[in-house]
């Protein structure tokens, strides 16, 4: 207790800070609401809808590759090394699963990268035989796909775990720039009006990643100032 030095009266001691009221439960906002599962079953029937058509090889709408034999092989290989990387993709941005078991997190990490390296740089070699119109497109979003996932790899490895977010984050843009291709142009060709064909490809070559590396970009600049809440390794008790 101590002495009020104006009225010489004893002060009155602090009283202890009450715990703010609670605030009455509501429901959470659209974009607070899971969306883990809305996201892979987009990504899983993407993949369905991509990849049926090209199995078996007789019935694959491919381009001309004469004097390459090795195109349907390696097509395959990308379909299902692409199929690995979104798949994972899906769950390497899944905030539960990053927190809650970080080992499978690294796990699964580990499988997006070798997938999004092989994918991307066989990608890159059959990309030739694709219609001469969006190749520049395609040719570009496989580079920064191969260059962002290499980056977000080495900076886990060095522990920089906010470059390591980034550049995942942008990763994980490109990668999912093939569903806006598939739509894009489905929309397109049901228009009441025609659409060049040139101008619809280029589009959905184009557009997908673009815009969703824009995308990225507001939300990092949108979550700035969060903590990464990245887990903690638990420590072993000794006995």
């Amino acid at each position: 207790m101590t002495l009020d030095t104006h009225s010489g009266a004893p002060a009155r001691p602090a009283e202890p800070e009450r715990p703010p009221a609670p605030t009455s439960s509501t429901s959470p906002r659209f974009w607070r609401r899971p969306w883990i599962i809305p996201l892979l079953l987009v990504v899983v029937g993407f993949i369905v809808y991509q990849v049926t058509p090209y199995v078996p090889e007789r019935t694959a709408p491919t381009p001309p590759h004469d004097g390459f034999p090795a195109y349907y092989p390696l097509l395959v290989v990308h379909m299902i090394t692409g199929t690995l990387a979104m798949v994972t993709a899906v769950f390497q941005v899944w905030p539960w699963l990053r927190k809650r078991h970080p080992a499978v997190h690294r796990a699964l990490g580990r499988v997006y990268v070798v997938s999004a390296l092989v994918g991307g740089v066989i990608g890159l070699i059959i990309v030739r035989f694709a219609p001469p119109v969006g190749q520049i497109g395609v040719a570009a979003s496989t580079t920064l796909w191969i260059a962002t996932t290499a980056a977000a790899y080495v900076m886990a490895v060095r522990k920089r775990y906010d470059l390591h977010r980034r550049f995942m984050l942008y990763s994980f843009a490109i990668v999912m720039n093939n569903i806006w291709g598939v739509l894009i142009v489905n929309v397109l060709m049901r228009l009441p009006f025609d659409v060049g064909f040139t101008y619809m490809l280029e589009g959905a070559r184009w557009i997908g990643w673009v815009v969703n590396l824009m995308l990225v970009q507001w939300w990092l600049y949108h979550t700035a100032g969060r903590p990464l809440d990245i887990p903690r390794p638990k420590k072993k008790v000794r006995v």
